[in-house]
């Protein structure tokens, strides 16, 4: 217990660490930069000169894999052997399987991953290993389960049971070997994500992703017509000038206020509650830029593939944004914790609707956010954050219900409302993802402590009272789609 608790301490915020220690990068690091490097530009070559104008699928197909394979050995070494071990083991479980290929699928995938992340907490003492392969496994999960869950809906179910995105997405036949490994493996999104759906991807392969998302919106055909395809370039260098700003944060005000300090035994002590939640505040806010550059990097390689095209804006510009993972306007402005759900990790919310939420008949919320714990890891802080989330949830939901109209009769209400409702939102969020960060058991009830367990009280007795006043009701079902995130949260 002395190695885990010795990981959290810390000399102080007030320390001015040297501009080495803020630069240094852990080598897993550099190799996963160095790789996400190449695949952009290998993204703009596979574009360009592996059109599928002038190049068959099952070549793109095989280059996507060869080269996502090749990343995965050099990143990971000979830890790189688990993840073509789920992904084999599935590809026979699909073969093999009929009806309830998705629950085996659903099993095999999220069973191996979290025997591969228990080890890093009971054999590695909450280390993180130099090659954590845990990464390209949750992404790999996904899509698994998804193409299991898709393949059961246009193989094994009735069409009328299925909701139209169900029917959509639907696959109608078991994918040949190479299009399985090709989607599982490529190397657009094997080290980072995001995860895709199996219709999506083939489309793209085969040269009609563009078109079918045409085709869906009614919308101008005639650039395909004409050869002339909506180009990734813009949002690639958008996306890209982004990423540069998020390493920059990342490197600097990431590590000036770190997270260990928030449970430092003399700052708990000596600290008046206003600074300790100012300071939680801030360094959760500044925790955030590792994830923006991440996701924002490897959406950008995708762009620069070819794929993400989402249709046309208002001003007629082409968005690329169908696999996009964030929002991060939508994150920083969020006024809700459902806003901010929505606009986090957006294609992980795709997944859990699609295998979880839409699916289940009852206790939806609780459930998804269950499996969404599950999917993270073992760690004890990740079932503090997301059993946490479940009445801070509930207890907006209810509030919002029932509040909101009374300040919606004036620009200036509106405003002071979105105000007030942007701060808690923010609080609640610093508030619920600190054991996130945290990990371990002790230094999250350090922390809850520190805080008063006020969220918890204030959420709790908001649900209670709602319920014994019988203003709990739920608002009515409504049709939900796997192209947005989990709704009603």
């Amino acid at each position: 217990m002395d190695r885990r608790a010795a990981r959290y301490q810390t000399t102080g915020f007030t320390h001015l660490q040297p501009v080495s220690e803020l630069l240094a990068i852990p080598l897993d690091q550099v190799n996963f930069l160095a790789c996400q490097i190449f695949a952009l530009v290998a993204a703009f070559w596979f574009r360009l000169y592996l059109s599928p104008r002038h190049t068959r699928p099952v070549i793109r197909h095989a280059v996507a894999t060869l080269l996502g394979a090749a990343f995965v050995i050099f990143c990971f070494g000979w830890y790189s052997i688990h993840i073509f071990v789920l992904v084999f083991s599935c590809y026979l479980i699909m073969v093999q399987a009929t009806s309830n290929l998705h629950r085996y699928c659903l099993i095999m995938a999220m069973g191996y991953l979290t025997i591969c992340q228990a080890s890093r907490v009971f054999i590695f003492s909450y280390g993180i290993l130099s090659t954590d392969f845990s990464g390209p496994l949750m992404i790999l999960t996904q899509k698994i389960t998804t193409l299991g869950f898709q393949l059961h809906d246009g193989m094994y179910r009735k069409y009328e049971e299925l909701t139209p995105e169900q029917r959509r997405l639907a696959v109608r036949s078991k994918p040949s070997l190479i299009e399985y490994l090709s989607y599982q493996l490529n190397f657009l999104s094997i080290l980072v994500g995001p995860s895709s759906n199996y219709k999506d991807y083939v489309e793209f392969i085969e040269g009609r992703h563009i078109q079918s998302r045409l085709a869906e919106l009614n919308g101008k055909k005639g650039i395909i017509e004409n050869g002339l395809e909506p180009s990734p370039k813009r949002a690639v260098v958008h996306k890209l000038f982004v990423s540069v700003i998020c390493l920059v944060l990342f490197l600097t005000l990431t590590k000036a206020f770190p997270i260990a300090y928030n449970v430092d035994a003399h700052f708990i002590n000596e600290a008046p509650f206003l600074s300790r939640l100012t300071y939680a505040f801030f360094s959760v806010q500044a925790a955030r830029p590792k994830f923006y550059f991440a996701w924002t990097l490897a959406d950008a390689i995708n762009n620069a593939a070819g794929y993400g095209f989402s249709g046309f804006d208002d001003k007629g510009q082409a968005s690329w944004d169908l696999i996009s993972n964030l929002n991060i306007l939508g994150i920083e402005m969020a006024t809700s914790f459902k806003t901010f759900i929505d606009n986090w990790n957006i294609q992980t919310g795709v997944w859990l609707k699609c295998v979880c939420y839409d699916r289940v008949p009852r206790y939806r919320t609780p459930l998804t956010f269950m499996l969404s714990a599950l999917w993270h890891g073992v760690y004890p802080g990740y079932y503090f954050t997301f059993l946490t989330g479940i009445p801070i949830t509930l207890a907006a939901r209810i509030m919002r219900r029932n509040f909101q109209q009374y300040f919606l009769s004036s620009p200036t209400l509106k405003f002071g409302y979105d105000v007030v409702t942007w701060a808690v939102t923010q609080l609640s969020i610093c508030y619920t993802v600190m054991p996130f960060l945290l990990l371990a058991v002790e230094p999250t009830l350090g922390f809850y402590r520190s805080m008063y367990f006020h969220v918890h009280v204030i959420s709790i007795t908001i649900v209670i009272a709602a319920v014994t006043l019988g203003h709990a009701k739920p608002p009515p079902r409504r049709e939900l789609h796997c192209n947005n995130n989990v709704k009603g949260n």
